[in-house]
């Protein structure tokens, strides 16, 4: 190059200065979309967890149960077989933990109509063996006792009557009758009167019947009331209904 053309090149000092633009501004975050679905280094959404979390919900929608719309017909009956109970009352199997507690078509109906599922109806049942029949029993008990009552005192003249007559009964009982003798007979109005009998008569034979186990036992001592004078000559009215009584109980129709 000669030197007038060199001369001609403009000096890099007199050149204007040359405006360089600026790096492009990072994207933000969105609003709507959460942080953890936010790369902030790429300022980009995250879509692999994005994805991910939508086939979570989706699965977890799908185990869901729709809350019915009350104006829906047959909405809530849909729901309730969801949830397990049977299209009608004859639906429910039950199985009766108590033989006094079979299946009530009537109660079945109404535990249906309040919306009852298979396992709740079976835990009504349930409870019911549980709970009510324990008391029942025991209400029964108390009324049974309370009649047994009454007939003692008519028979013995009077409440206390009966109550002098008991303490005798129990007094004699206690000294010349195992407990498992005492305790069987002392239940009924019939047993009662048989202790009673007993006490007055106080038969050692009698005795050996209600003590001692073993048929053959019984029937020899049986066999030696039978032997009494009063049984085969007297025809004591007492004494062949006892025996009577004692063969039946050792053989039983």
């Amino acid at each position: 190059m000669s030197d007038h053309e060199m001369d001609q090149v403009p000096d890099v000092a007199d050149l204007p200065a040359r405006e360089v633009d600026p790096p492009p501004a990072m994207p933000q975050r969105p609003e709507y979309v959460p942080e953890k679905f936010w790369d902030q280094q790429a300022g980009a959404v995250r879509v692999d967890a994005l994805a991910r979390s939508y086939v979570e919900l989706e699965r977890k929608l799908g185990r869901m149960v729709p809350v019915p719309d009350s104006e829906e017909p047959g909405a809530y009956d849909r729901l309730l077989a969801l949830l397990g109970r049977p299209e009608t009352p004859e639906g429910y199997e039950i199985a009766p933990t108590h033989p006094l507690l079979a299946a009530d078509s009537e109660l079945n109906a109404r535990l249906h109509a309040a919306g009852f599922t298979q396992k709740q109806a079976q835990l009504v049942y349930e409870l019911a063996a549980e709970r009510m029949l324990p008391m029942l029993q025991e209400g029964i008990e108390e009324i049974e006792a309370s009649r047994e009552v009454e007939r003692l005192e008519r028979h013995f003249g009077g409440a206390e009557a009966w109550r002098d007559c008991a303490r005798q009964i129990r007094t004699w009982a206690e000294a010349n009758l195992p407990r498992q003798v005492r305790e069987a007979l002392s239940t009924s109005y019939e047993g009662i009167l048989a202790l009673h009998q007993m006490m007055k008569n106080a038969e050692p034979a009698l005795v050996a019947v209600a003590g001692q186990a073993g048929r053959e036992t019984d029937e020899k001592a049986l066999h030696e009331m039978m032997r009494d004078p009063r049984y085969w000559r007297d025809r004591d009215p007492e004494l062949i209904a006892r025996v009577t009584e004692g063969f039946r109980r050792l053989y039983p129709d």
